[in-house]
């Protein structure tokens, strides 16, 4: 790659945004496939996107740790279910490993991308300077940015208050009155971490989340080396942890087979909290995956201890050193936490991606956020949106859908270098009759029917997370890449529709599609 002295540009193939779990692995895929010329713009001076920036006490994966680690890279994992710092330096490590970290462009922020018709390019700004590439590939994932409530006060706490994703490590909680507001995934971590350690703990909670038992426990050494010796063996335990995840992933989406999970769920609690009072208000009053599945041994009896008390009500203000709940509930506090979660599913980086059109990539969004099997979006060129909406489920690994993600995107990409197209853009009506099989699909499954709203839905009654079908399903899906859902565009003419077409990544991705009979809508059956 060499600078363009005339216009001071960099040209270069692929620009990925972003060096998380999703930037590393896209850098590691495209070089693994031979394509050069790829850099990953990082606006922070260190890789591991949420891994990095959330540091909350007790941060750790809430899948299996086998299954969240790239196939391609497995790890000797400490525990069951591993910790952000091992996970942090299990990135940094591969990355490094793979030379994926040579990619990497630290403190560069994107400030737009553009896509110039006329050259069939993308022109990324940066703080860095100018680049232009064939293609864009977003990989900010959907927990970028932490959501903060608009509650009437909180600015003139005379206190110490923070986010929980923005964790402030100078504010010791030692001897301390600390009113945690929110009890979602984020709470059912730290809370046993600070709970010993602090004077006094006021947890509200709006709706209480479904706890399931979290089969937690270290991982020996021997283990590892027996594994090391015998990798058929540790594909096959890999495999359990993938379809015991599959098997709770079922009733999620046949809401009637939900009681036996309920039924463990509710006995749990019982076990776990003796005073009948309690339990009551942690019970849930919606369905069991409603809401974002958590698993804990330790949050439950966090709650019990003397120095904590549990509000069931919403916190609708802060009368200064007072925290006040919706039901009049008033708990003075030293330091506020907001565990009040993200905007999942939004791309803040969306308002800075302009299509054909001009027209941000959130504006095109505003009224429904969508893409094509959670990648490609009409009227946005070359542009791959990796973790994109509806790819995910309640107990699917994200390196999994990754990784079929990136196969699919590199299929993508081999198809516009082997068969001459400068641009690929996803038909209207591909993306129409995917979404539509999306909404169809959703409807019964206890995502949408579940009583609860909130954590599924980045739009108001729009859910814009969840896969519908099944893991199995999605992988296949994108194993498959069908070039004529597209519109493609040779170089200095109109968009140009392709061929009749089947790439099947099972097959070469280094070689031109194959002929077939496919007529391609990309409607999901």
């Amino acid at each position: 790659m060499a600078w363009e002295t005339s216009s001071n540009r960099q040209k270069v193939e692929v620009v990925v945004i972003g060096a998380g779990l999703s930037g590393v692995a896209a850098a590691i895929t495209l070089r693994r496939a031979g394509v050069e010329g790829v850099v990953v713009l990082e606006k922070s001076g260190r890789l591991g996107g949420t891994w990095r920036d959330s540091t909350y006490p007790g941060c750790g994966c809430d899948v299996p740790s086998m299954l969240y680690e790239y196939s391609f890279a497995p790890h000797p994992w400490s525990r069951s279910f591993a910790g952000r710092s091992e996970i942090l330096d299990y990135l940094e490590r591969t990355a490094a490993l793979h030379g994926a970290d040579e990619a990497i462009r630290y403190g560069t922020e994107v400030l737009s991308a553009r896509w110039e018709p006329n050259t069939h390019r993308w022109r990324v700004e940066t703080t860095a300077g100018t680049y232009t590439a064939r293609a864009v590939i977003a990989a900010t994932g959907p927990w970028h940015r932490p959501r903060v409530p608009d509650v009437p006060g909180l600015d003139a706490f005379p206190g110490t208050s923070f986010h929980s994703a923005r964790w402030n490590h100078d504010a010791d909680l030692t001897g301390r009155r600390v009113a945690v507001v929110g009890t979602g995934a984020s709470t059912v971590q730290f809370l046993p971490e600070i709970q010993p350690v602090a004077a006094h703990l006021d947890v509200f909670q709006s709706t209480p989340p479904w706890v399931l038992p979290r089969p937690d426990y270290p991982l020996s050494p021997g283990l590892h080396r027996f594994l090391g010796r015998r990798p058929a063996a540790r594909r096959a335990l890999r495999a359990l942890h993938h379809w015991t995840q599959e098997a709770i992933g079922v009733p999620l989406r046949h809401p009637r087979l939900l009681r036996p999970l309920e039924t463990a769920a509710r006995l749990h609690l019982r076990a776990s909290v003796p005073d009948r009072d309690l339990r009551r208000a942690l019970t849930p009053d919606h369905r069991l995956g409603g809401r974002r599945l958590i698993t804990s041994d330790t949050y439950y009896p966090a709650l019990t201890r003397p120095n904590v008390r549990l509000h069931a009500t919403r916190v609708t203000a802060v009368e200064g050193s007072h925290v006040v709940g919706a039901d009049g509930t008033r708990a003075h506090a030293d330091v506020i936490v907001l565990a009040t979660g993200y905007h999942v599913g939004e791309i803040p980086l969306a308002q800075r991606l302009h299509g054909t059109d001009g027209i941000p990539l959130a504006t095109t969004w505003a009224g429904d956020r969508r893409a094509y099997l959670g990648t490609n979006v009409s009227g946005y060129p070359n542009l791959f949106l990796l973790v994109g909406p509806n790819l995910l489920t309640g107990t699917t690994a994200v390196p999994t859908v990754l990784e079929a993600q990136l196969r699919y995107v590199t299929a993508a990409l081999t198809h516009l270098r082997t068969s001459g197209y400068a641009a690929l853009d996803v038909k209207p009506a591909a993306e129409e009759a995917h979404q539509e099989a999306l909404r169809e699909a959703l409807r019964t499954t206890v995502y949408n029917s579940g009583g609860a709203s909130g954590y599924y839905f980045g739009l108001p009654g729009v859910n814009t997370f969840s896969w519908p079908w099944s893991t199995a399903r999605l992988v296949k899906r994108l194993d498959a890449f069908t070039p004529d859902a597209y519109t493609w565009t040779l170089p200095g003419r109109l968009p140009a529709q392709t061929r009749n077409a089947r790439h099947s990544l099972l097959g070469d991705t280094a070689h031109e599609a194959r002929p077939g009979t496919d007529s391609g809508s990309g409607a999901e059956k």
